[in-house]
């Protein structure tokens, strides 16, 4: 890759991940550029931005992009340097003789849905400035029944899912990521009619299920989802071995050490190891990442730093964290799912596929945080934790005229092995992962 000098910005990224339906990649850099939240609103697909204009940098990226960077001391001024990774960054310093002044904590991601301003002005270091171009409204739908909320829902789902169709995966086999729960199903389910509604074959489609030494209960879960509808021929079992089960790799690769994000991200590592092994020349994979975000599906009780009334009040809480400007917000990450988008894009992209998650596109975002929840659980767990099976199988129904399986959450983390050979692989403490990740750059 060509590294160029504009205005002391070294930009790393690779403007061909973009997936823009609506313009030119320079058309949508000119509306970063403009600084103008409603223009960066406009861009239609998945993206991460950078635009230069003189000595003012704007930063910009959906969910699905992740995006770094990093101000670097040269006699002369700052250098701000631009990556979707932190190794990418750690190397182009040690190309330019100056990671003597790298460490993994001075780096900053930028946070999905917002404009990031930064001004390089030399020392001391500029403080970036945040305004945010993606602001849904919450509780605006006064309908409360599912089949309702459903269909609406999952109709923005499926057209974004066919302008990917369209416009990305366009030949090629297609790869689902496939638990048989309720994200990945559905997103199973709309791309195989989708298939047929565009006049392609659904051949191209396959549902690739993880299994940990031929165990787990997604294994069994996908025979039935798939039997269910006469759709087991889409079925390919992943058998690993459990020396494949590698969590110290893969906080090398996804650049992080949440626990929970760190074990999904493991399990979804060894199933993309496993798929390239078996088919080399594989592009295209599409995911159920962000549903569970979208519709608040996480079980409230387990951690302790939140309520149904935190969740139900903030906006995007599950996406972008406690925000930007809050006590809570890391310096080095972004918040929720714009941090761990990592758990899903860094196996995929470190292997070769171009990875695809429309669960996490703005277009659906704004349609969930639409949904009434306050008034539809009235505050109560259990009955928001029913909301997603209800909504979901009833709008993939609408659309496809299938009636999705519906079977109790379950993280992917648990399915893919039994529980034995889970706590075998994955250390319980915090501690020791974010011990593993600090001691990559010693």
């Amino acid at each position: 890759m060509n590294h160029q000098y504009i205005e002391r910005v070294v930009d790393l990224t690779d403007p061909g991940k973009n997936i823009i339906y609506n313009m030119s990649t320079e058309e949508a850099r000119e509306s970063v550029k403009s600084g103008d939240r409603d223009a960066v609103r406009k861009i239609d697909g998945q993206f991460a931005l950078v635009s230069v204009d003189g000595k003012t940098v704007h930063l910009a990226r959906s969910i699905g992009r992740p995006l770094r960077y990093f101000i670097a001391k040269l006699v002369d001024g700052p250098c701000l340097i631009i990556a979707d990774r932190i190794d990418t960054i750690y190397n182009y310093l040690k190309e330019e003789g100056l990671d003597d002044q790298f460490h993994p904590s001075y780096t900053r991601m930028v946070p999905a849905h917002y404009i990031t301003k930064i001004q390089l002005l030399g020392c001391p270091d500029p403080n970036p400035v945040y305004e945010r171009f993606f602001y849904p409204e919450r509780n605006s739908l006064k309908e409360e029944k599912p089949e309702v909320l459903g269909k609406i829902y999952m109709s923005v789902l499926y057209e974004e899912i066919k302008k990917w169709l369209k416009n990305r995966a366009k030949t090629g086999p297609i790869g689902v990521t496939f638990s048989a729960g309720i994200d990945s199903g559905s997103v199973f389910l709309l791309t195989y009619h989708a298939l047929r509604e565009l006049g392609e074959s659904p051949s191209r489609l396959k549902a690739f299920t993880l299994a940990v030494e031929g165990k787990g209960e997604d294994l069994e879960q996908a025979h039935k989802f798939l039997g269910d509808l006469g759709l087991e021929m889409f079925l390919e079992p992943v058998e690993v071995n459990i020396k494949d089960i590698d969590w110290k790799e893969t906080i090398k690769v996804t650049e992080d050490y949440k626990p929970l994000d760190i074990q999904s991200a493991t399990m979804n590592f060894a199933l993309l190891k496993a798929i390239r092994n078996r088919y080399p020349d594989w592009k295209y994979i599409i995911d159920g990442d962000g549903g569970d975000e979208n519709l608040k599906d996480y079980p409230i009780e387990e951690n302790p730093e939140l309520t149904i009334r935190s969740v139900l009040n903030n906006l995007m809480l599950y996406q972008e964290g406690w925000g930007v400007h809050s006590m809570k917000h890391s310096l080095t990450y972004s918040g929720g799912l714009s941090r761990g988008y990592t758990r899903t894009y860094a196996p995929a992209e470190v292997l070769g596929f171009d990875g695809f998650s429309p669960y996490t596109l703005p277009n659906v975002i704004e349609v969930a945080e639409s949904f009434p929840f306050i008034k539809m659980t009235d505050w109560d767990h259990e009955k928001l934790y029913e909301l997603k099976g209800k909504i979901v199988s009833n709008g993939v129904k609408a659309i496809t005229g299938l009636d999705m399986p519906v079977f109790p959450k379950r993280r992917f983390q648990h399915g893919a092995a039994d529980r034995s050979t889970f706590n075998e692989k994955f250390p319980e403490s915090e501690l020791a992962y974010r011990r593993t990740f600090q001691a990559l750059y010693g």
